[in-house]
């Protein structure tokens, strides 16, 4: 848990150290915009900018039930943050599942990538795609759509 905190917690740290030179020169505003910066910056690359985390198992057990796809992801990463940002409220349809914090799951997607731990890794009716298309994954979430 603590590496998927370490990325935004150096982006604060960093953003809190350069806010320091224009407060000193007495620019309290661009002191605050920096900072402020600096921390949209550090939540974009947290945890908190993804729906909540649930086990690999767990995962299995609920997209069983309902069919939904998984996502397998990490704090940090571009690509899960586009996935999730063009998915926009459908990405709580999914099931999410951080590889930093279940190792099951790091190595479920390095079993799908040749020994890489490539993400986002998204996983529909069993079968793993790495990097999809966006709109890919949402139409993966409609009613209708046919698996596989």
């Amino acid at each position: 848990m603590t590496r998927a905190w370490l990325l935004p917690v150096l982006f604060l740290a960093s953003g809190a150290a350069l806010a320091v030179v224009p407060l000193v020169r007495g620019s309290t505003r661009e002191a605050v915009v920096l900072l402020s910066a600096f921390a949209l910056v550090a939540v974009l690359n947290s945890p908190l900018a993804f729906p909540r985390s649930i086990s690999a198992a767990e995962a299995r057990r609920r997209s069983a039930v309902d069919g939904r796809p998984i996502v397998f992801w990490r704090p940090g990463c571009a690509y899960c943050l586009r996935l999730r940002f063009r998915l926009r409220r459908r990405a709580r349809r999914l099931h999410w599942v951080d590889i930093w914090r279940d190792p099951e799951a790091a190595a479920e997607v390095r079993a799908a990538n040749d020994g890489n731990e490539t993400v986002p890794t998204v996983v529909v009716a069993g079968r793993p795609h790495t990097n999809p298309d966006p709109a890919w994954v949402r139409e993966q979430l409609a009613p209708t759509a046919r698996r596989g």
